[in-house]
């Protein structure tokens, strides 16, 4: 049996042999895992057993964020090859499905995603994979970059959804891995600059590295009023919610231009009021984002030619053996620590 790093049950984490269904299908590849990202979800699973109607009921093994290198294909498989580089997309629909057919497979109800209960994650050594959610890495990105790509899927679809036009101005509310990836996807999508409001200055150090990113404390400056200061009172064309913080929800249609946008990327634990009439007042369209569909290759394109530079985001990686040391430090939130990520090969 193959050794993973498997949740037992909530703070319960230990390393050890699993029984795993490897069977190899005929639209399947086998993939050695190399690199594996921590992610706020598996983080939010080890510390509370569920999120949302997702609930850990038997040992999960954790895990989606990932890269490795193929070393055996299905017979029907001709898009990869043993030796490839790949990294893979963790959720699997129903390709018959309604949603699939209108290309929301993203939506699809009967999608099975990595590491969300019942279904096990890839913290372990192999995994087998269908081959049509696979993708082949170019020569010019890492491994480590590979396990980046599903964080950076979740802000292209962000910036896909907001329907940006070159030289908006974007908000950002939220620095975290994905907070941090969404305005790098805004500003890969055509936004002349990104307002990036969060209180932990340590994150906001780190993003403020990137040129068209200007950070916004929010414990030393109302991010509405430095807004509407630097819109000349109009406000962002777009804002793009990622902390899930209830608070937020409350008043950020003002940081919005009247036919603005908002999207909705972080989630909240609980229900959280919404002043829809201040939306309406402004007439501001309101999108949300689940995941992501269709976006995978163009991330990795992105990553190819170095618009997206993902590298400073990476604090630091652990060997596998380390793994239960690695969510340890997750879990306590370093405020320097922007993505964790887990080595396989140790």
């Amino acid at each position: 049996m193959p050794i993973a790093l498997v949740l037992e049950k909530q703070n319960d984490l230990r390393l050890r042999d699993i029984d795993l269904d490897l069977s190899l299908g005929e639209n399947d590849v086998r993939i050695r895992v190399d690199t594996v990202g921590i992610c706020g979800s598996d983080v939010h699973y080890y510390q509370h057993g569920r999120i949302g109607p997702f609930v850990v009921k038997e040992p999960m093994v954790l895990g989606h964020e990932a890269s490795g290198t193929v070393v055996e294909v299905g017979r029907a498989v001709t898009s990869l090859s043993i030796g490839d580089r790949v990294c893979m997309e963790p959720g699997v629909p129903d390709m018959n499905s309604r949603a699939a057919r209108l290309g929301l497979y993203n939506l699809d109800p009967s999608l099975t995603f990595w590491a969300t209960p019942p279904i096990h994650g890839c913290l372990t050594p192999e995994v087998v994979h269908p081959a049509a959610f696979t993708y082949r890495l170019p020569p010019e990105v890492s491994m480590a970059e590979g396990a980046m790509v599903e964080p950076l899927a979740v802000g292209l679809q962000a910036a896909s959804k907001a329907k940006i036009k070159p030289g908006d101005t974007a908000v950002v509310v939220g620095s975290g891995p994905i907070g941090i990836l969404v305005a790098l996807s805004a500003l890969a999508g055509g936004c002349s600059r990104v307002f990036l409001c969060d209180l932990v200055a340590e994150k906001l150090e780190v993003a403020s590295r990137y040129p068209g990113i200007i950070p916004v404390n929010s414990k030393e400056a109302d991010p509405a009023g430095v807004i509407a200061r630097e819109t000349g009172g109009w406000g962002a064309d777009v804002l793009f919610e990622c902390s899930g913080a209830a608070a937020v929800f409350r008043t950020m249609f003002s940081l919005v231009r009247p036919g603005g946008a908002v999207v909705c990327v972080g989630m909240p634990i609980d229900p959280v009021p919404v002043d829809i009439v201040a939306a309406q007042a402004k007439e501001i369209r309101i999108e949300t984002v689940f995941r992501y569909a269709n976006v995978y290759d163009r991330a990795i394109s992105l990553l190819q030619s170095g618009r997206i530079d993902v590298k400073p985001l990476i604090s630091e990686s652990f060997v596998f053996r380390q793994s239960v040391e690695a969510f340890e430090r997750a879990a306590r939130a370093f405020p320097r620590d922007v993505k964790l990520q887990i080595r396989m090969d140790g």
